[in-house]
């Protein structure tokens, strides 16, 4: 099949496609959650998800609670052993910088263009503002080349120091720094010592534990397990704290350190403005998704992050608890989508490039998840001595879906390598093996049956969506054939892709005429919304439209859209879950391809209206309350979010442009 002639909307070419579904979510052999009729009450002593904020150098990251407490970093890469902790238990460890006595700040916000967080408090007798980032600065590595890097070298690269600003800008305000570590997921304790005379640099050690060293304009002192410094501060006065950690020192004094904060936010403003958005007033969100996007990303070697996170539950005190810390395969194609279609090529490239490595070695053994460096053996573990965020247990480190075998990532490879050399306009003769190994391994296997899109633990089924990933494996194929001008192969290949096609379309449809989520089934399934956005057939065909509009008004909770009904799906978990938050944007996607506007805007509309304060999503809605839930933040969820929002601006760009509108409306 090839694209459909006409849309609701100008065509959209291949680059202009979203992937499959999200393997990492609700891995295949989880335990049982709780009984259904369990109700959980939440302990309090944790910030909601949603407020959290996120910072990044492209090499590590960090999670900071509204109380200006760093609760979860890992270094020296961001699926190392975390050094904070206090996300996943409340003993774990944290760093601290506000007011003495106040917890909740008045006012917190990125600062426009960047992922440099200010906090603002009031107290009783002034105002405190922090100012935290992740340093980037001038590429650093000259005498010798990086350990680390295989992507090519830019002009910049982080510092490796979490920098935190303080101002006091009104009255006076007693000021408070802890700085906790506890390394090895909370399992080692530091040791402090002042390596100088003086209190402004002190050093946090443990056996075979990274080095951490506090340098500040503040005394800094020892209390037990804890750094601190206590200052009173009147109106106009400054301070810093940077943690390093590994050989780069921190800022030398204020004015250094202020310096390297404005330094990192033009790195930011200036990374974002290659970018090319929409003069729209959704443009925020997708500047904020773009942001997430690059924060997520693994610099040294271009991989892409799933969430930041490991264990943040999908059930509320449930153990749907996973490590998402590594890079998807069937994330790459609504990455390269994305990513293409907001300009940012280079990033683009990394991503894909990343994609190559891990996949030239082993063309026939391809995984569904890598490491950020590439590693394959992702052993999964649970880490018992954490009571859970929230008392979400078990905690799990490692992800043991890593050797799963699913039919559906052949066709998400070679859909991105598709999209890679349309932006190329030529197929690097080295992909050429790649693309031959993944077309005939799904030729091999979409007759099987398997666990499908969301690895369900119960027996394989012939899910529906799989087999429409086989079927996109083989047409692209096809295409990247003729583009190597190997027409006796594309010409093999199209005769199964187009049988592949037929047997979709005899088995995987009901009496209703809609997709089902598996054959000799009548249960829906959010996956299938998919269907009209790999180009499967075109969105003006009955079928289509049919599935798009049952999955609307039969497979949602209060509007928002669930995987799949969970009495109708032999997924082996027990209990509810909430909606997932890409299903409903493919939602959005979806209903712009049928010609349903009115409908889409309204449901995009209320998607952005459920964002975190800082514009940030995680992988589930509770769709009575908005809660968020599960790791944090969600590439995934940001990734459908600019198919989303686009698909939306688009039409309705198309729908002013050449559409009838009435001088007066009635």
């Amino acid at each position: 099949m090839t694209d459909s002639a006409t849309t609701s909307i100008p065509p959209l070419s291949t680059q202009d496609m979203t992937p499959p579904g999200d393997g990492h979510m609700d891995l295949g052999h989880h335990p049982r959650t709780e009984d259904s009729a369990t109700v959980f009450t939440s302990s309090g002593n944790f910030p909601n998800i949603a407020d959290y904020a996120f910072l990044s150098d492209c090499e590590v990251n960090c999670l900071i609670a509204p109380s200006g407490a760093v609760e979860w970093m890992c270094v020296p890469r961001p699926d190392s052993p975390s050094v904070f902790t206090q996300l996943l238990d409340r003993s774990g460890g944290s760093f601290r910088i506000g007011p003495f006595g106040v917890q909740v700040p008045t006012a917190r916000r990125y600062l426009p263009g960047t992922l440099v967080l200010e906090t603002t408090w009031q107290t009783p007798t002034g105002w405190l503002t922090v100012r935290d980032t992740l340093v980037v600065g001038p590429w650093h590595n000259i005498a010798e080349r990086s350990k680390t890097h295989r992507r090519s070298p830019t002009d910049t690269d982080a510092r490796h120091v979490l920098l935190r600003t303080i101002k006091c800008v009104n009255g006076t305000v007693d000021l408070s720094v802890s700085c906790e570590p506890v390394f090895d997921y909370a399992r080692i304790g530091a040791t402090w010592a002042y390596p100088g005379e003086d209190y402004g640099t002190i050093v946090a050690t443990a056996d075979g534990q990274p080095t951490l060293t506090l340098t500040s304009s503040l005394r800094m002192g020892v209390e037990g397990r804890l750094a601190m410094a206590r200052s009173t501060m009147k109106a106009g006065d400054s301070h810093y704290v940077a943690l390093s950690f590994s050989d780069l020192p921190g800022p030398v004094d204020q004015a250094d350190a202020e310096q390297q904060l404005w330094r990192t936010g033009e790195f930011w403003r200036d990374w974002l403005s290659r970018g090319t958005f929409p003069d729209h007033p959704w443009r925020s969100y997708l500047q904020s998704s773009a942001l997430a996007l690059k924060g997520l990303s693994y610099a040294p070697t271009g991989a892409l992050l799933a969430a930041a996170t490991t264990s943040l539950p999908e059930t509320p005190g449930g153990a749907r608890n996973w490590d998402y810390r590594f890079s998807w395969i069937r994330d790459s194609t609504f990455a390269l989508w994305g990513l293409y279609t907001l300009g940012f090529d280079r990033e683009a490239n990394d991503f894909f490039f990343f994609i190559h490595d891990v996949t030239r070695d082993n063309p026939n053994d391809l995984q569904i998840m890598y490491g950020v460096d590439g590693q394959r053996t992702l052993t999964e573990s649970t880490l018992d001595h954490l009571s859970g965020y929230d008392d979400a247990r078990p905690v799990r480190i490692g992800n043991g879906a890593y050797d799963q075998q699913q039919h559906d990532v052949w066709g998400a490879l070679l859909d991105s390598i598709y999209l890679h050399t349309r932006s190329r306009e030529g197929l690097a003769e080295e992909l050429w093996p790649i693309v031959q190994a993944q077309v005939e391994q799904a030729a091999a296997h979409w007759r099987a049956p398997d666990r499908g899109i969301w690895e369900v633990r119960g027996e394989p089924q012939h899910f529906t969506s799989s087999k429409i990933m086989c079927w996109v494996a083989l047409d692209r194929g096809v295409r990247l054939a003729r583009i190597h001008d190997s027409h006796d192969t594309a010409d093999k290949w199209q005769k199964i892709a187009d049988e592949i096609h037929e047997d979709i379309c005899t088995n995987g449809v009901d009496e209703r005429g809609v997709f089902v989520q598996r054959y000799g089934s009548d249960a829906l399934d959010a996956s299938l919304l998919l269907a009209p956005l790999l180009r499967f057939l075109p969105p003006e065909d009955e079928r289509i439209r049919r599935t798009v509009l049952a999955i609307a008004d039969e497979l949602t909770h209060a509007g928002l859209v669930l995987r799949y009904k969970v009495d109708e799906t032999d997924d082996g978990l027990a209990g509810e879950e909430g909606t997932f938050t890409i299903c409903s944007f493919w939602m959005v996607s979806a209903l712009v391809e049928i010609g349903e506007l009115n409908r889409a805007h309204q449901l995009c509309e209320r998607l952005l209206a459920l964002a975190s304060p800082l514009g940030l999503y995680a992988e589930e809605l509770d769709p009575a309350t908005g809660r968020h839930l599960g790791n944090f933040p969600q590439a995934f969820t940001h990734l459908a979010l600019i198919n989303a929002v686009t698909h939306v601006i688009r039409a309705e760009q198309s729908q002013s442009a050449f559409g009838f509108n009435p001088a007066n409306r009635h």
